[in-house]
């Protein structure tokens, strides 16, 4: 069952509890209107007219027609009244005028359970308008001291903002491109918690996913300082570095994102990542080999390929290593793009082992097309 919108104060989108209406016609919920007014405001909220007449007239209709609404919704969903006023008593928490940071972290604690409950309960989240409510909590109060509590406080609110972005409007995301937004996300990144970072990586993937994020992407790939960590994260070779190698493929969506990237030394980090990554990490390894094949029509990735002194092994590794992600394919062809230009390329790449590598991969089971790209390089070689 959905509020119907007339039933919403214009302030808070909650149910009204008490309607009190205006010189100028419009009815908010009496506790909201009284805040505005304590907040030295003398305008309508909603239609900024100045108030030369302050006072509040009850809504006695309204009330009336809400108080049958919810007898009829009671009677055909018993339990919806009894999760919308928990539901309203939480949002309160987070946007009363100042909250403590034990009151928005209780609040968010009880957010992450009904997170995890069903899609109703999180359709009654969104349609509430906690995400935009969240991601504002989050971006807007960077804290430049990052004491625990707000540690707490924006792991909790980033774990409720993501498992509510699959069910909501990946629009309000663009919220980012406003005031100090962007900057914010960077300065959590910058400070942040390993499961900050991780929440934060996982946010640059649903962003670079959606056409109508898309803008945003790109304001991202201009972000030099963010991309720099984001890469620092992928050759950390541990549990974030799954996040970031995610964020990293799902940003080279835009030319742009990719130049930026090998700019900022993307090439480095996927090769330091490819020789760390262990056996049960193949398929990150293929993503991260993947990116690097992706990158190599630019002529500073083939460098930063045959300059980085474990660059060309790393390639070489990946060649044998058949899986259904196409690491081995993605392999050859990016030694055949750097090998055929270049000597040096082709003499690490022997020293590297690679001819035994392609004799063994001719050998397996692996797809006529990855064989014949890879008889191919044998012959350049």
């Amino acid at each position: 069952m959905t509020v119907p919108h007339l039933f919403r104060c214009p302030i808070t989108l909650d149910l009204f509890t008490d309607p009190v209406t205006l010189s100028t016609g419009q009815t908010y919920d009496r506790s909201s209107i009284e805040k505005w007014f304590a907040a030295g405001n003398l305008t309508c909220p909603v239609t900024m007219q100045k108030l030369h007449d302050p006072s509040l007239v009850p809504n006695h209709n309204l009330l009336h027609l809400i108080q049958q609404w919810r007898q009829t919704a009671h009677r055909l969903d018993p339990v919806y009244l009894d999760k919308i006023d928990p539901l309203v008593s939480i949002k309160n928490s987070l946007t009363s005028p100042s909250p403590t940071f034990r009151d928005k972290l209780q609040a968010l604690q009880k957010i992450r359970v009904l997170t995890d409950g069903t899609p109703s309960t999180i359709s009654f989240l969104i349609e509430m308008g906690f995400l935009p409510l969240l991601l504002q909590l989050v971006f807007e109060m960077v804290d430049p001291e990052f004491s625990q509590e707000h540690v707490n406080l924006v792991e909790q609110g980033l774990a409720c903002v993501l498992r509510l972005l699959p069910f909501g409007e990946l629009e309000c995301l663009n919220m980012l491109k406003q005031g100090s937004n962007l900057e914010s996300f960077v300065v959590l990144f910058e400070h942040g918690s390993v499961r900050v970072k991780q929440s934060l990586c996982h946010m640059v993937g649903l962003i670079s996913s959606a056409a109508a994020t898309g803008e945003l992407c790109g304001m991202i790939g201009t972000n030099e300082r963010l991309l720099n960590m984001i890469i620092c994260v992928v050759k950390q070779n541990s549990e974030i570095s799954e996040a970031g190698i995610k964020a990293v493929s799902a940003l080279c969506c835009l030319d742009s994102n990719r130049e930026k990237l090998v700019q900022q030394g993307l090439i480095d980090g996927l090769v330091t990542y490819i020789l760390n990554s262990e056996r049960r990490e193949r398929s990150l390894a293929a993503m991260a080999m993947a990116r690097i094949e992706q990158v190599l029509g630019d002529e500073r990735a083939k460098e930063a390929l045959i300059k980085n002194p474990n660059g060309v092994k790393a390639v070489v590794k990946m060649v044998f290593r058949v899986s259904d992600d196409g690491g081995s394919e993605s392999a050859v062809n990016s030694l055949t793009k750097v090998c055929r230009e270049s000597v040096e390329a082709r003499e690490k790449a022997v020293v590297g082992g690679v001819l035994t590598q392609l004799l063994l991969l001719l050998q397996s089971q692996c797809s006529g097309r990855t064989k014949t790209k890879a008889t191919t390089l044998l012959k350049l070689l």
